[in-house]
């Protein structure tokens, strides 16, 4: 079965480094896991039998129906012939909050995926195969170069670590690019409300479009956020933050206290 440059699928061969990614996974018996892209099942065989119930997601007609074929007729293994981006997994799993997510992603629709998980309710940890210079940019720290919106927007409602390594030379046909597992675990409890949350959407895509202005000006004239200068007085004075700073020098942390000030404050 030929991998598709259409759906971005490169197949990881390399069968010590599939077993560390389902190691990091860290599921038992007790633990519902869903893989997103099952592909040829390279991650599948370690996590059959090793999770209480399994739930393979995989797009590609060939693949899905392979997949059935191997694993369709075990009661704790379901295959859906879904794109995930289009899944709800509350209608297919018992308790999304307890859900483990597990998936070598096509490269080029990762911020979508990472951003459907992180939609609640979220999972309770996610290992994901990224290019590494996306690993670089969710786990970066504030001023650097990699640091921005996706950066924030993940790491306001989740911790990201930095778990392996992963060479082109382990994909099957090799890809242009290295690679790198890293753990999402959502925060439970949220940091934020829903109404928090979606002032930080807002907030942080008028900050990072507007990264070279100053904080101020962004609060002050962006059209999705036109902020008071009383009530730019009363953030000052609240966080003691100096307002002339850019957007990149903010904390994850300094957008969640931001996020709340802009929805409590109206």
């Amino acid at each position: 079965m030929r991998a598709k440059k259409s759906l971005g699928q490169n197949f990881l061969v390399d069968v010590g480094l599939q077993q560390k990614i389902v190691e990091a996974l860290d599921c038992s018996k007790s633990d519902t896991v869903l893989e997103i892209g099952s592909g040829r099942g390279e991650l599948t065989r370690h996590l059959v039998g090793r999770a209480g119930h399994l739930v393979l997601v995989e797009l590609d007609d060939q693949f899905a129906e392979a997949l059935r074929a191997e694993w369709g007729t075990r009661p704790d293994v379901d295959v859906l012939h879904r794109d995930f981006l289009e899944l709800d997994w509350c209608a297919v799993v018992p308790d999304p909050t307890e859900l483990l997510v597990v998936g070598n992603i096509p490269y080029n629709i990762t911020a979508p995926i990472i951003f459907k998980l992180l939609e609640r309710p979220r999972p309770r940890d996610i290992i994901l195969m990224v290019q590494r210079e996306v690993a670089d940019r969710l786990a970066a720290e504030p001023g650097t170069g990699e640091y921005g919106a996706l950066t924030v927007g993940v790491r306001c409602v989740a911790s990201v670590e930095k778990v392996l390594r992963v060479p082109r030379s382990a994909f099957r046909p090799v890809p242009g690019v290295d690679s790198t597992v890293v753990r999402i675990t959502p925060f439970a409890p949220p940091p934020l409300s829903a109404d928090q949350e979606r002032a930080l959407r807002v907030l942080t895509r008028a900050a990072f479009a507007w990264r070279r202005k100053q904080m101020q000006k962004i609060l002050r004239d962006h059209e999705a956020l036109r902020l008071s200068r009383d009530r730019l007085e009363d953030l000052t004075r609240e966080t003691g933050w100096d307002l002339t700073r850019r957007p990149e020098t903010l904390s994850p942390d300094d957008f969640v206290r931001l996020s709340r000030f802009i929805t409590d404050t109206g």
